[in-house]
């Protein structure tokens, strides 16, 4: 105790000893104590010298606590002790209370330092990812903030050896769900460190439902209102999602964006929003912004766009666009994230066209937002915002850039209201520099791709002032740009000529008809060559550039339509005047520019300053595809260009007549179309018919073989009758079957009389026994025997039954027989027919035979039919003698009830003949025991048995 008060600073007796030495004794008892009360009191003294001596106990103390990590995972305080020590040596972060003493700082790269000696052993990592599993508070806790220092000290080695350990990075997934504010709040931080640029970990992170997660934290803490777990959160899901593809889709897929609605719902009131909540919707429309970013894929971008308007998302962004009172930078980024939203998407942008401001009377969002642009006292980064929703709405939106140039054409304009045509060209032509410079980049972007619109743009007329001509826009734009100088204008004079010649530039290219017009005013040229020929300062050198690209763009696309501005003179020009060489060089100005080279990189215009803006990021791509076509122009001699005009012209035709070729190809596409489906339905019908001729013939075949049997027939018939006139054949019968079918027919008539005398005997029999049972006897004796007679009378008769019904049965078979055999005559009668008709000559020789074999057909007919109707009787009487049978057999079971009472009833007359018998012995004893005198048993035995001799005489007699 007393070693622990000097280390501990309490009063000692003695020389205090120093830091280094006590941090050492320390150590010594960390590692040489056997009791665990002992190591843990040292590494408690360890953890409070950690902070002020970080050095001394990194070098000394490390290993050791390492050790105790490893050995004494059973006492959870002694392992909060070490975590807690590692980290305050490991740990950058200097505490309040230091920094307040100003003492010394610590070297920056000591943290580091220690993390690469911890982490050099990667078993230590996999040590501490086990201890971050233990649910108690003091060693999972300070295990947590261990590791996200180590990771914030080497990320990427602590990052791979977490990815390769099993189970990593599941188990610091657990921590969001962790009940415990604390833990589950570091543990987001943790995981921001673990994420941080390794798409593997990213991956993972996010199919162990990190969103899910996530989400419920923020709703959880009040969406924007919440606190800084929120935006800890944001920065988390930031990192999951940014440039990895994969996670972006699984966010969709999962449903994830339609949760994202209620973070933008604001309410009317928006004065007095808390600097956390500016910070919690910055991140939350940030996250927007990284779903439908122009730097994805086109297809995931897309997707997430009309997933956004479907849950409605996009109206809740554009509430908040026209809300009042949102904080500035808030309004900005929404801006942002709405251009975003809606760039390339035809259902988004047709929406945002459709939005109204809250204003009396209403005006479309887009009127509002052009407004702020061109308005100098709005903040400058919004009006860039503004510019960027602009561009957005008009990209590959040709509905949208028809509208725009629409509200300036003559027939459209409305004087009441204020339209997006007369905004931009107030732009165009004000007097503050940077307000030129946006208009003429917005008036760039509709006509961006559209070469009819560029062509309507030329109808366009202003008037610039009272009593003189109205002038054409192209006119008034190159009027401007020539004077210029002359200007007073605010802000810096080159940003309104760099805006008017993009303008010009994008406006020409592609579209010969717009050049003729610019070339059809004498200033233009003279303007251009004298700018491209000076000397002027670096400032002037950009505005040279792009005069150059201009004069190329009105030399390139060309069609000679001017006399005195053919190409070849205009070539001439360059040579004389500015020299072919001096002019590519001046060309090159555009592409070398520092901020040409920054606006090419991304679509949204981001200046740090109003001086820095220049140029527009689609006007890049098209000094790109330009600066090399017009170089080339420019060398051509004319001859080339008289050959690259045949050869345009025979493009042109080829062209044409490729064309034409396609609209021929198309059209026998579709005769083919229909002659093959007209193909496919012949040939179903001529399988069906192929299959009914097939049957045909195979019937005809068969009536072919059945003709020619009966005609083999016939004339065996007619040889057979030749030979043997006696036993003639016609159809395949002979007489002789004629006679022996007549004779069965004898014989069946006969067998049928005998059953119906058998049948009448039957009759006469069940008649007797009714009779019978009507004479039933009085006595129990007579009919106990008359019913055992009736009994067996019954028995013979079922048996009797069942015989005839055989035979019925028989003779039924027999019937059904010579029935088929019938039928079997009477179809080969009517075959024979025909071939008889075709044989005219033998019937006729025998028509006697014919008439008589027809007789006897009759005959059996009849007789057949006679015996069916026979049968059918037959069949009537069975059923009724059954019935008969049935009602004796029922009496006869009424009969067996009644023997069996009676059987029950002698036997209680004999019981009670036995009891009469032994009472009359009893009282024979008594008397004789009183002296009376008694007869004896052999007179009454004798007496008995001349009594039963008279009863056996009675019933003899009976």
């Amino acid at each position: 105790m007393n070693f622990l008060r000097g280390v501990m600073g309490g009063p000692s007796a003695g020389p205090q000893p120093s830091g280094a030495e006590t941090i050492q004794k320390l150590c010594d008892r960390v590692a040489s104590s056997t009791l665990l009360d002992d190591r843990r009191d040292a590494v408690r003294a360890l953890k409070s010298l950690s902070k002020k001596y970080r050095l001394e106990v990194g070098i000394q103390a490390m290993e050791h606590l390492i050790h105790v990590l490893q050995t004494d995972r059973s006492d959870s305080e002694i392992i909060g002790y070490a975590l807690d020590t590692l980290y305050n040596v490991i740990s950058n972060d200097l505490e309040e209370e230091e920094q307040e003493e100003n003492l010394p700082k610590q070297v920056d790269d000591l943290g580091s330092q220690f993390t690469e000696i911890f982490i050099k052993q990667q078993e230590n990592v996999t040590l501490l990812l086990t201890l971050v599993e233990e649910f108690d508070f003091h060693v999972r806790w300070p295990g947590v903030k261990l590791l996200t220092s180590l990771l914030k000290q080497q990320g990427p080695q602590v990052q791979q050896i977490i990815l390769v350990s099993p189970m990593g990075v599941s188990r610091l997934m657990d921590l969001l769900a962790d009940s415990r504010e604390v833990i589950r709040n570091d543990g987001v931080l943790l995981l921001q460190q673990l994420t941080k640029s390794n798409a593997a970990i990213q991956k993972i992170v996010a199919f162990e439902n990190a969103f899910e997660r996530l989400l419920d934290i923020i709703t959880e803490e009040g969406n924007s209102d919440g606190g800084i777990v929120v935006e800890d959160c944001l920065l988390l899901l930031q990192n999951l999602l940014k440039n990895n593809n994969s996670n972006q889709n699984f966010f969709k897929e999962g449903s994830y964006i339609q949760r994202m609605k209620p973070w933008f719902e604001v309410g009317d009131d928006n004065c007095g929003w808390s600097a956390q909540k500016v910070t919690n919707l910055h991140l939350m429309l940030q996250l927007v912004r990284v779903l439908v970013s122009p730097t994805n894929p086109p297809g995931a971008t897309s997707s997430c766009q009309k997933a956004m308007f479907q849950c409605g998302l996009l109206q809740q962004l554009c509430t908040i666009l026209m809300a009042t009172g949102v904080p500035a930078d808030i309004l900005t980024e929404t801006i942002n994230t709405v251009s975003e939203v809606i760039r390339g998407c035809q259902i988004n942008q047709d929406y945002f066209a459709s939005v109204n401001a809250p204003s009396n009377p209403p005006r479309p969002a887009i009127v509002v937002l052009l407004m702020s642009m061109v308005n100098e006292r709005q903040p400058f980064v919004l009006r860039c915002a503004v510019l960027y929703c602009f561009q957005c709405f008009l990209y590959k939106n040709q509905k949208g850039q028809g509208e725009i140039v629409s509200t300036l054409l003559p027939s459209t304009i409305d004087g009441n209201s204020v339209s997006a045509g007369q905004l931009l060209c107030g732009g165009l032509f004000s007097t503050d520099s940077l307000s030129n410079w946006y208009a003429a980049v917005a008036l760039a972007h509709a006509l961006q791709e559209n070469a009819t619109l560029k062509e309507q743009l030329l109808r366009v007329q202003l008037a610039t002032s009272i009593g003189n001509p109205p002038v054409s826009l192209l006119q008034q734009c190159t009027n401007i740009l020539s004077q210029g100088d002359k200007i007073d204008r605010r802000g810096s004079k080159v940003q309104t000529r760099v805006g008017l010649l993009m303008l010009l530039c994008t406006w020409l290219s592609n579209c010969s008809i717009a050049v003729t017009h610019f070339l059809h005013n004498p200033a233009n040229i003279p303007f251009l060559t004298g700018q491209i020929a000076e000397n002027l300062g670096e400032e002037e050198q950009l505005v040279q550039g792009l005069c150059a690209l201009l004069l190329g763009i009105s030399i390139y696309y060309n069609d000679n339509s001017l006399e005195n501005y053919r190409k070849e003179k205009l070539k001439q020009l360059i040579e004389k005047r500015i020299g072919r060489e001096n002019f590519i060089e001046k060309l090159g100005f555009i592409s070398k520019h520092e901020l040409h080279s920054r606006a090419a990189q991304k679509p949204q215009p981001s200046f740090s300053s109003p001086d820095h803006v220049m140029f527009d990021h689609e006007f890049t791509k098209l000094v790109k595809e330009l600066e090399g076509v017009i170089s080339k122009a420019i060398y051509k001699s004319s001859e080339e260009d008289k050959k690259e005009e045949e050869v345009k012209k025979t493009l042109e035709q080829h062209d044409n007549i490729v064309t034409h070729y396609k609209k021929v190809i198309r059209e026998q596409d579709q005769e083919l179309e229909e002659l093959k489906q007209q193909v496919n339905t012949l040939r179903s019908q001529n399988e069906q018919l192929q299959a009914t001729v097939t049957q045909q013939v195979s019937q005809i075949q068969q009536h072919k073989d059945q003709y020619n049997l009966l005609k083999v027939q016939l004339g065996k018939d007619a040889q057979h009758h030749n030979s043997h006139g006696e036993t003639f054949q016609v159809n395949g019968i002979q007489l002789e079957e004629v006679s022996k079918l007549k004779e069965e027919l004898e014989e069946w008539k006969n067998k049928y009389e005998l059953l119906q005398g058998q049948l009448r005997e039957k009759d006469s029999v069940i008649e007797k026994l009714k009779s019978s049972q009507l004479e039933m006897g009085t006595t129990e004796q007579s009919s106990q025997t008359s019913k055992s007679g009736s009994l067996e009378l019954s028995n013979e008769l079922q048996k009797e039954l069942e015989t005839l019904r055989s035979r019925i049965q028989l003779q039924s078979t027999e019937i059904s027989k010579l029935q088929t055999e019938n039928q079997k005559l009477q179809l080969m009668n009517t075959a024979a027919d025909p071939v008889l008709g075709e044989s005219g000559a033998t019937a006729a020789r025998n028509p006697e035979v014919e008439g008589r074999l027809l007789q006897e057909v009759k005959e059996l007919k009849s007789e057949v039919k006679a015996l069916s109707e026979e049968k059918a009787s037959l069949k009537q009487y069975l059923d009724s003698s059954n019935s008969t049978v049935a009602i004796l057999q029922d009496q006869k079971s009424k009969l067996q009830q009644e023997v069996a009472e009676s059987k029950k009833e002698q036997d209680d007359l004999l019981v009670l003949l036995a009891d009469q018998d032994q009472k009359l012995s009893a009282l024979k004893n008594k008397l004789k025991e009183l002296g009376e005198p008694v007869e004896d048993e052999d007179d009454i035995e004798s007496g008995d048995q001349g009594d039963d001799d008279e009863d056996g005489e009675d019933e003899e007699q009976d």
